[in-house]
Parts: structure tokens; sequence; C-alpha cells
């Protein structure tokens, strides 16, 4: 059911596409859940390298990149100067196209020179969760078969080097480069951030040492030979459930989704974008920093992980006129106690995306924070990571109801457990496909042919309905849907009514056993600081208001909740949890 474009000449409105992608859309046709995005503005064919050169070519002495909490700034030119000098130091040391290069580390100037830096010689990089503990550093290391490993010496509670020892302690008698560790035989060189030095280690001062005076023609042959479909950045699934597997990248995969994304929030070289979220997460750097050199915006990243007050100081000292963030960001943002003496007044547009966004949180940040033209954007790593996002333009009602209407050059259905194409506005698992798509899990055939169907479709997991302008609104995972006595109840649905309540902050609400219906509704909230709540004060709530099945049988009231860097909420931890504290059987 994809549609032709010619059957579209004369009935869109008229402005300039080349600079708006992805601000028109089409809606679904037929009666079926099934809807096609625009292809008159073409894809790019690049890499990241010959991207980030034209970028160069264009804005050259303007900022690039920012990075408040490290004293550091660089203009596109200045940039470029520091990823040909790091890419020709990886080179020096024997890397080569193809091999991975693991990067280990919170938000650092480093970071993103490492992402452009590997892509200029066509090294796959591979994203490593700053959150990341021994064995799931063992387990990412192994999997992909890292040659190399990019690492910050510490970050909050985590000591990187000192992790990296315990797996390889062969390290601390090793020469440099020529690490050979029983547990990670695949990894030779470990580059390590900051000034002091480590057994085993090249600082990351020496690589651009080694660099120094670039043979700017050299790299220019190397890049030559890549190609758009080349793979070249891994990144892990968030583990929500199972282990992680690792989503192989191309070039045009992430180069187009961070174009579409931020043309549809009209970024262009005037604007700067205040870029909090993860750099090992798409968000970051496929949404963040591609999405800028793809305009020539200027980046700016305010410290190594996210802090409010930090960020409120970054978007007002730098005039930011762009923010992104997960809904928990902004709720941090706006709860912040000093949160009116920041000056906001430059920020116009965003993203709000990476987990389900309370329709309250939106409105507060349209209206406090200036952010008329936010959007809310959907997607999974799997996918670059977009697929939906709504239009600046979009009336309010579908901007914080939603989260938009279909990217350009996407294909997306929404089917039954049969696979059959609902109408529209029923439920189903979206599927997706195009462009966007990953080339699949890293050498994992059978969980890749798990995802991706014979026809290029893209089983994303999640519950969907798309409406008859096309758009989408996500109802649930296909894994939490809870079937309490025959009823199908949604989470999702259960938690935006909760978060009506004037003291509820946040809340997850899950499915555990029960003897007598299958399954029982339990909810975690937490309540906003100086309020108390009781089981009581949620039932009442709920009373008369939803339906008896949905109403929460199990309450309990937490400090936090269990999410992850992405703030997507980890329900299968709530949900052991409450088995084991009740004593359940599934």
């Amino acid at each position: 059911m994809a549609i032709n474009p010619d059957e579209l000449k004369g009935t869109r409105p008229t402005f300039d596409r080349a600079a708006q992608a992805g601000a028109v859309f089409i809606a679904p046709r037929d009666g079926l859940s099934h809807v096609s995005g625009e292809r008159l503005v073409p894809l790019l064919d690049k890499t990241i390298p010959q991207l980030l050169g034209d970028t160069v070519r264009a804005h050259g002495p303007r900022d690039a990149a920012v990075f408040p909490s490290q004293g550091k700034r660089f203009s596109w030119d200045e940039l470029a100067q520091t990823v040909d000098t790091f890419a020709a130091g990886l080179a020096k040391l024997g890397l080569g196209k193809g091999e991975r290069v693991g990067i280990w580390s919170p938000n650092r100037w480093e970071w993103l020179v490492t992402q452009f830096a590997t892509a200029r010689i066509g090294l796959v990089l591979v994203n490593i969760n700053p959150a990341y503990r021994l064995a799931e550093l063992e387990y990412a290391l192994n999997r992909v078969g890292c040659r190399a490993l990019v690492t910050a010496a510490q970050f909050k509670t985590s000591d990187y080097l000192g992790m990296i020892r315990t797996l390889a302690p062969e390290i601390d008698v090793a020469v440099p480069g020529k690490l050979a560790a029983a547990k990670l035989p695949a990894l030779e060189i470990v580059i390590r951030m900051g000034e002091e030095t480590s057994p085993g280690m090249f600082n990351f001062g020496d690589v651009l040492a080694m660099g120094a005076g670039a043979d700017r023609a050299a790299l220019d042959r190397i890049s030559a030979t890549l190609t758009p479909d080349d793979a070249i950045n891994i990144q892990f699934t968030s583990g929500t459930t199972g282990a992680p597997k690792g989503a192989t990248l191309t070039h045009a995969n992430i180069i187009n989704n961070g174009n579409f994304v931020t043309a549809a929030i009209r970024l262009t070289a005037n604007d700067r974008l205040c870029i909090p979220v993860p750099f090992y997460h798409c968000f970051g750097m496929s949404m963040g920093s591609m999405g800028c050199v793809s305009k020539g915006a200027t980046m700016v990243f305010p410290g190594e992980g996210f802090d409010p007050g930090v960020t409120l100081k970054a978007i007002s000292d730098e005039r930011c006129t762009g923010l992104y963030g997960v809904p928990t960001m902004f709720v941090a943002m706006l709860d912040h106690p000093d949160f009116k003496s920041f000056d906001l007044s430059s920020l116009r547009t965003g993203i709000m995306a990476g987990s389900p966004c309370p329709i309250e949180v939106m409105k507060k940040v349209i209206a406090l924070m200036h952010m008329s033209e936010v959007t809310i954007a959907y997607g999974m790593t799997e996918t670059s990571p977009v697929s939906f996002q709504s239009g600046v333009d979009d009336p309010l009602e579908k901007r914080v109801s939603t989260v938009g209407r279909i990217h350009p050059h996407v294909e997306v259905k929404v089917v039954d457990a049969e696979g059959g194409t609902v109408p529209v506005g029923e439920r189903g698992e979206l599927c997706t496909r195009g462009y966007s798509v990953m080339k699949g899990y890293w050498e994992d055939p059978e969980k890749t042919a798990e995802a991706i169907d014979p026809d290029g479709w893209m089983h994303t997991g999640d519950l969907a309905t798309i409406d008859e302008e096309g758009f989408c609104n996500i109802v649930g995972r296909v894994k939490d849907l809870v079937i309490r006595g025959g009823e199908n109840v949604y989470p999702r649905e259960v938690e935006e009514f909760l978060y009506r309540h004037p003291k509820v902050k946040e809340v997850q609400v899950f499915g555990v056993p029960d003897a007598k219906y299958g399954e029982e509704i339990a909810a975690w909230i937490v309540v906003k600081p100086g309020e108390t709540m009781s089981e009581e004060d949620v039932k009442a709530f709920c009373a008369g208001q939803i339906s008896h099945y949905k109403v929460p049988r199990y309450i309990r009231f937490k400090d936090s909740l269990p999410m992850t860097v992405t703030g997507k909420a980890q329900k299968f931890i709530m949900r052991d949890a409450m088995v084991e504290e009740l004593g359940l059987k599934s």
C-alpha cells in the first residue's frame, strides 16, 4: 500500500520542502492503519565524513560544539581538525575499516570527536552504556569483538578504569596497544580520557599527538572507500527485557534520521541546541550531534550527565533555542527550586521523547519553558531511531496526545496477532520499514529474523493506534498488556489517568500473577515533594472514573522508579519485586 507521490501533486500546501522536510505527512488510506511518509525530499546519499565535510565548508568559523562543564568549545573548522587528527592517530595504531571500537563514557568532547573520527576511517563505533558494570561491559566488548576501547576514567560511582583492570588484570603489565586479556580476547588497545596516565593504556592526548600533522589526503582516500550502506555504529538495545542486542546502523540510517528529525523542528544553522541526553543513545548521537551536523546548528552539551540546574544554566548562558530530553528530565527542570531564576526566553523548539510523554508535562513545557514548537518523537534504536514525530504546527491537542505522524521515506502499519493490518483506530503491534531499519543485530541472524520479517518489516513490540489523520498513539508494549479476567488492560491508559492526580509525580502500572483473574493490576507511584498519599486516596480517585477492572489492586509508593538511562521504565524489575513481596507464582 505504498503511496505514489505523483498522485499527490497539487494537493499539498506550498512552502520550502527542502527546509521543512518532515513537516508534511500522509494520512492512511482505505480505512486501514497503514501509512507511508512523503518521498518528495530525497534521502541524503552521503557518508558521515561527507556530511561533516559539507557542513565545515559551509560554516567553518561558526560555533559547532560547546561543553561548558569541560570549558571546551569548537568551531566547525576546529572540530574537523581535531577529528582528522584523532582519526589519523587511530590509523597509526593499526585500526582499519570495519574493525570495532568501543566507547564507554558520559557526555564529553572526546565522545564527539571519537564519533566522527571513527566514521572518518570506516571504523564501527560501539556505544557502551555509561551505567554498565563488569558483566555488561564484558558481554558488550566480546559480543561484537571490540579491538579498541576509548574510555573515561570514571563517572559518578562508576570506576571505569578499575573495572577494566578487574576484567583484564593483564593490562597492568601490558605495553599500550598490545593487551592480551583472557576474558577480553579481542581487545588490544585501551585509550583513556583525562590527563593522568594508566599502565597499559594510551591517553586520548597520546593518540592526538600520533595524528599531529595528519595527512588529510590520506584520510580522504580512506573515506572515499566508504558507502552510505556500510555499517558504522552498533548500539545495544536498552535491555528492559532480556540480554542487550547489538543493533547495527549505517551511515544512511543515522544521517537521514538526524536530518529529518531536525527538519521537523525547523532547526537551522542559526539555532543552538541543548543536548543533555546521553551520547551513547540514538537520542544524543543520531538525533543530537548528527542532526546538528546536517543543519550546521550549534551543539551544547551541558554536562557529563543530566543535572537539571546545570542544564537550565547552559540554556540561559548559551542562549539555546532548542532542547532535547526525556519526560523525566523536563519534570526535573520544571521542579527545580530555582527554575524561575533562569532566562529561558531564547527557547523555541525541541523534542521530548524516549518514553511516553505525560500530557500535563508537555503542557507545562510549552507554557513555562517557552517551547511553543516542541515536538514529540517516537522510535527505537533499531530504526535509527525516529519513525513518528509531531509537527511544530500541529494542533496542541494532537501534540500532547499523540507521537505525531509518519516521517518521510518510512512506511508503517499496525497489525493484529495474525499479522493482518487493522482498521484505522484499532490497537495492534506497530511495524515499520524503510531506510531507517537497521542492518540487523550484530552477527545474530536468528534474533534479526525474529525482529525483521522477510518483507522488511521491523516488528517493534509496541502497541499503537493510527487515526484517520495519520496521527499515532503508543498505548503500551505487546508484552506489557495485562489480561485480567479476560479483560485487556493497557497500562499506559491507567498511567495517563493517574497522572491527572495533583499529587502524582511519576507512576508505572504493570501486571502481576493472580490465581483467580490470571493477572492483577499493580501501580508504583512517586508523589510530588511535600505531598503524602495513601492507597485509599488512589482508589477513591479511580472510583467511578475508570472501569473497576482497571483500578490497581496493589499500590506501592516509592522514592524513585527503576529506569534505564534514557528514561524507559523497567517494568520487569517492578514486577519481579512485587511477585517476591507478595509471594506470588506465575
